[in-house]
């Protein structure tokens, strides 16, 4: 040892033990569900897949001092258990149960003797900093107007909720398309219907620009879902892809890659919508089988889909969804045997409320985006069922989920479009 020493103890042989700055910190972030600790050592704990025993030293010296650390703040998932081999843990034995279950804990013990054994000196959590930017801003892009023409214009949507007039079109005009936010500050707009089933994509950077077409990859379809999920990606599933409805899904990766099709889960469909909810998962419901559904499907942080959920609601198709309130989702307006302009919230666990009652004009075929940080905004659509009853009124949604009444449309009426919120 060399330098100045500060503050530090001598065991009980003599031997100066070492403070958490002097601690010699192990170099491999721990991911297994067994550990034996040595006295003087810090360790990263990862419990993101299991939860982990540390089995403390045998012998141990008054002085003796270990740290541990949760690596990924996932202790409330998968618990740091403390085997005391032996000795006692604040004076019990090692017959008690000894578990740490706080996200972004932090644990500091040190021994004292036989009567007490192993003290914590500090097992605080650490505040989740720093806190990811939210969303502010949002794009309405491409769709279907009056006279049953594709376009491929948008229209951005300030922090404030204000739609902004029509921006030129790029990429190929065409409707029945998805879009949802990737890489935290992005979009993407895919697939949809040119007159044919495509599987094109367009990306949407940090500003609001869209970029030219991207070949398409995965199942050509419309009538399809999007979603944000794990922080930073997207996921397309569901839609129709010319011989019928089927339930693929392809991943979005944070670069705005889209992979390969993924094997079907869950009741094939189209004209099923999705969201991100719980800040880093996924929900796809409602939509088109034979006949109008309910069902959902959740989505993991790992883009996994989830088998069928018995639905909540009114059954339909055409429903628009989106985040709202930084974790939770909203689905809202649509067709079932009439127009509707009723909603349906989404709890951060990825529960559906039931109906509540609709405000605005009822319409299908909208889109909806989140956007300002934590809020929502649902527009455009039909008020008739087809391309001509097509409308640019908006309503705007709350961070507690409450729609507000119509506000005048501003751009080019139409339907079938897609929305995704971007930029911070």
């Amino acid at each position: 040892m060399s330098g100045k020493i500060v503050n530090n103890v001598f065991r009980a042989s003599g031997v100066i033990a070492a403070t958490p700055g002097g601690l010699d910190w192990s170099t491999a972030v721990v991911t297994g569900s067994t550990l034996s600790a040595s006295a003087g050592k810090g360790y990263f704990i990862n419990t993101t897949s299991n939860a982990c025993t540390v089995t403390l030293p045998s012998s141990a010296e008054i002085g003796d001092q270990i740290v541990f650390a949760d690596y990924a703040r996932t202790w409330s998932n998968n618990n740091l258990i403390i085997d005391s081999n032996g000795n006692n843990f604040q004076g019990d034995p090692d017959t008690y149960t000894v578990d740490y279950s706080t996200a972004g804990q932090s644990l500091n013990i040190v021994y004292s003797d036989a009567t007490k054994g192993w003290l914590p000196v500090s097992d605080d959590a650490v505040a989740d900093v720093p806190v990811a930017p939210t969303l502010q801003k949002a794009i309405f892009g491409f769709g279907t107007n009056t006279s049953n023409t594709k376009v491929s214009m948008t229209n951005l949507v300030g922090s404030n909720g204000v739609v902004g007039t029509d921006v030129s079109g790029v990429g190929t005009a065409r409707q029945g398309l998805s879009a949802a936010n990737y890489g935290g500050d992005k979009a993407i707009f895919a697939y949809g219907d040119t007159g044919s089933r495509v599987s094109i994509s367009n990306l949407v950077n940090g500003s609001g620009v869209v970029a030219s077409d991207t070949a398409g990859v995965g199942t050509e379809r419309r009538e399809l879902g999007g979603a944000e999920y794990g922080t930073d990606k997207a996921i397309f599933a569901f839609g129709s892809d010319g011989s019928g409805n089927t339930g693929v899904s392809n991943l979005v990766s944070n670069s705005g890659v889209i992979a390969s099709d993924v094997s079907a889960v869950g009741t094939a469909r189209s004209f099923c919508t999705g969201a991100g909810y719980g800040n880093d998962k996924a929900i796809f419901a409602y939509g088109y089988t034979t006949g109008n559904v309910n069902t959902k499907n959740l989505v993991n942080n790992s883009g996994v889909i989830q088998s069928d959920a018995s639905g909540v609601g009114t059954t339909r198709r055409t429903q628009s969804s989106t985040t709202y309130g930084t974790d939770k989702a909203i689905y809202g307006y649509g067709y079932s045997s009439s127009l509707l302009n009723l909603t349906n919230l989404v709890s951060n666990s990825g529960v559906v409320a039931s109906d509540t009652s609709g405000v605005g004009t009822a319409r299908t075929s909208s889109a909806a985006t989140k956007y300002g940080g934590d809020k929502a905004i649902f527009g455009y659509g039909s008020s008739s069922g087809g391309a001509s009853g097509a409308v640019s009124i908006t309503n705007l949604v709350g961070n507690n989920g409450v729609v507000a009444s119509d506000t005048t449309g501003v751009g080019t009426v139409r339907s079938y479009l897609a929305a995704a919120g971007y930029g911070y």
